[in-house]
């Protein structure tokens, strides 16, 4: 999905920092990867880095999200994410869509995470 009224970029251009298993401890964080899938696809398979609020939660859950970080918001493909992205822009976010998702970030070689004894895979 593409709009000009929302900001996306592929997943190569997401920082890196959200490909590590160890966060630095920062006081802000410089960005944000909010990942707005459900909780069952987040058990699968998520960024390392990322944050997860779903997007159901999202309106509730907003002052969780650092108003100055860069904000990226990822999902399966990209739909969820996209409204999300619309909804945070227009309570005054700047939130970035990460275009493809999950399943982008998986086939670009990002590296996925699980909870539990089972392989991290998004589809």
């Amino acid at each position: 999905m593409t709009s000009p009224e929302v900001s996306s970029v592929p997943v190569e251009a997401v920082p890196g920092e959200f490909d590590q298993t160890e966060q630095v401890a920062a006081e802000t964080p410089r960005a944000i990867l909010l990942d707005v899938r459900e909780d069952d696809e987040w058990d699968l398979g998520h960024a390392p880095g990322a944050i997860h609020i779903p997007m159901v939660d999202v309106p509730a859950r907003v002052d969780e999200l650092d108003y100055d970080a860069e904000l990226y918001v990822v999902c399966r493909q990209g739909g969820r994410s996209f409204e999300v992205v619309k909804y945070l822009t227009y309570i005054g976010y700047e939130a970035i869509n990460v275009s493809g998702g999950m399943v982008a970030w998986q086939r670009a070689g990002r590296p996925l995470v699980a909870d539990g004894d089972h392989q991290a895979k998004i589809y």
